[in-house]
């Protein structure tokens, strides 16, 4: 699913963001990220969406060679691939169901299938009743619903998560964590950022926790492990 080879990234500026990163994920897998702030995890992330391409080592995700990638093949990875973001990120003049809509009209689906997948995604969230709604309408965790809806509209493998309960209350991150767990018993890979470290003692998954650009840490139901 998702396999890390003695990966590195440095930037232009001389920052090293991963030193010799390891590690492979497997399909169905729900992975939290952990690690200080500046540690290298929003970089781990945004290889496995290309968002950023690895200065050295081999990086697979479902199949392709991401570092190899050729720029008219990159479309065709990320729509197995849906991001969720801190911020949300949905676009403020369209709706809750043209925001998730949005995501199929790209690939060029047909009207129809928009239509019942847009909804079905929708009700899935427990938004359906809001479709209407554009985002200045709706509350923060409401908006994050949408984007989680946004990400899996298109049924990908793997759903990349960076902080994605960071701007939202307690009582909130939890209906977005239940809402994930869901998403993840349903077949799709979740890899999650966070420093929630409630959460990730809460709900055990397989943590990784990365410091100074190396993983220090790889276990099975494991716990936050860092102070707050």
């Amino acid at each position: 699913m998702i396999e890390m080879h003695d990966i590195w990234k440095t930037y232009p500026d001389g920052t090293s963001a991963l030193q010799g990163v390891n590690v492979v994920i497997d399909r169905n897998e729900f992975v939290y990220i952990v690690g200080p702030s500046g540690a290298g995890k929003s970089t781990f992330m945004k290889l496995i969406y290309r968002e950023e391409v690895p200065t050295k080592g081999q990086l697979s995700v479902n199949g392709f060679n991401i570092g190899k990638l050729k720029p008219r093949k990159i479309p065709y990875v990320r729509r197995n691939i849906g991001v969720v973001f801190q911020d949300f990120r949905l676009l403020p003049k369209l709706t809750a169901y043209e925001n998730v809509a949005f995501a199929m009209e790209v690939i060029e689906a047909s009207k129809r299938s928009i239509r019942r997948r847009t909804m079905e995604v929708l009700d899935l969230v427990g938004l359906k009743h809001k479709a209407n709604s554009l985002p200045a309408q709706l509350s923060g965790g409401e908006q994050q619903r949408v984007a989680i809806a946004r990400a899996i509209v298109n049924n990908p493998a793997v759903i990349v998560a960076d902080e994605p309960t960071g701007n939202l209350d307690p009582e909130t991150s939890w209906g977005i964590m239940k809402l994930l767990e869901e998403i993840n018993f349903r077949g799709t890979t979740i890899v999650m950022a966070t420093h929630n470290k409630e959460i990730v003692n809460s709900l055990r998954k397989r943590v990784i926790a990365i410091e100074r650009g190396s993983i220090v840490r790889d276990e099975i139901r494991g716990e936050y492990g860092y102070e707050v």
